[in-house]
């Protein structure tokens, strides 16, 4: 007889999904990585994902396609043959034209198989790459849980368009995801549109990926920075801040030179989309260096005595593994939790994620 399921309630359902598996973990040489996460309730607005590109895409078959079709971008269409895919029908579209050259869909071809071959070739880069992705939705109950899911969809859903458009992540990729939490003009739901209160749709959120060499690229859409801790010095290290671009929130600010500007609110202004220049990037140096990341639950980035208490908590335990360090962080935040109940101040506990990339 077969075992009835349980079925998961909504908060289950969410707390699930918000959390990926240790099995997911990268492996990478000379790094070691982990991250954890509580929420303040049954389900909260934290959110962490380990991106292992060897594990979650077949890298070896999106390369041989790219191969492929920088081979047939180059062959015309058969006399009477449909086309067999978008160059083709571009091709098809500029000889409908009076004054079309076959130099021009010659070029055309020729430039669209070198565009592949560079994919193929930034393909090869993936299995060696690891990415982390953090969103913190502001509070922390169901809704919170719904808004954190959707950047996690929107984010895979633009990450697949990217691999197969450009072989990496790039720039328009995070401004795709800054739009989709944007608020229209012409409210996109009843949400979106409530005025009896200060309320929208806001979560910050960090990506970033991390190669072998301790080389750790990322953007920055309101989340607290990153903390650099150097195992010679045992202490946090200065990376230069005024030097990394932070943007506003998911959705607070809409660029000045985006095509749909005047269809969104936007809190600020941003006078052009994101480019490479706007990734900012830390090297952890010396073998035991640790990258930490977090949410505003365990810090918010700016009080200097608690800045100062994690780096004890680091310093103690700093020889340990990625997971070691990672936990007794979270126990830390956890017990400065309890005093903040003790003294009535329930309404300061929120959701606690760390994340810990350290070189071995």
């Amino acid at each position: 007889m077969a075992t009835p399921q349980t079925e998961l309630s909504i908060d289950d359902y969410f707390r699930k999904r918000l959390m990926p598996v240790d099995g997911a973990i990268p492996h990478m040489a000379g790094i070691d990585m982990y991250g954890n996460s509580i929420p303040a309730g049954p389900v909260g607005g934290d959110l962490f994902e380990y991106i292992n590109f060897k594990q979650r895409y077949d890298i070896d078959a999106r390369i041989a396609s790219a191969l492929r079709l920088s081979e047939q971008y180059l062959e015309s269409v058969p006399d009477g043959g449909s086309p067999r895919n978008l160059v083709d029908a571009h091709v098809e579209w500029i000889q409908s034209k009076p004054n079309f050259c076959a130099a021009d869909a010659a070029q055309y071809r020729g430039a669209k198989r070198s565009e592949q071959l560079r994919i193929a070739e930034d393909l090869h880069e993936l299995p060696t790459t690891a990415g982390v992705l953090l969103v913190d939705a502001q509070g922390h109950d169901i809704i919170s849980a719904k808004i954190a899911s959707t950047v996690h969809d929107t984010f895979h859903a633009c990450l697949l368009s990217e691999l197969d458009r450009s072989g990496k992540t790039t720039p328009d990729m995070f401004e795709r995801i800054n739009l989709r939490l944007a608020e229209s003009v012409t409210a996109r739901n009843e949400l979106g549109s409530r005025t009896d209160e200060n309320w929208r749709e806001n979560a910050t959120m960090l990506y970033g990926e991390i190669r072998p060499g301790g080389h750790f690229r990322f953007v920055n859409f309101g989340h607290p920075p990153p903390l650099v801790f150097s195992a010679e010095y045992k202490k946090f290290m200065d990376i230069g801040k005024a030097r990394i671009v932070q943007f506003l929130p998911l959705g607070m600010a809409i660029p000045e030179d985006h095509p749909d500007r005047n269809r969104y609110l936007s809190m600020a202004m941003r006078a052009r989309e994101i480019d490479s220049s706007d990734l900012a990037e830390i090297t952890l140096m010396s073998p035991g260096d640790i990258l930490v990341m977090y949410t505003d639950g365990v810090y918010d980035g700016s009080d200097e005595q608690d800045r100062r208490q994690i780096e004890n908590v680091i310093r103690e335990h700093q020889n340990e593994p990625a997971k070691g360090i990672c936990n007794a962080i979270l126990a830390y935040a956890v017990q400065q939790d309890e005093q903040m109940r003790r003294n009535g101040e329930e309404d300061r506990v929120d959701d606690k994620t760390v994340f810990i990339i350290k070189r071995g």
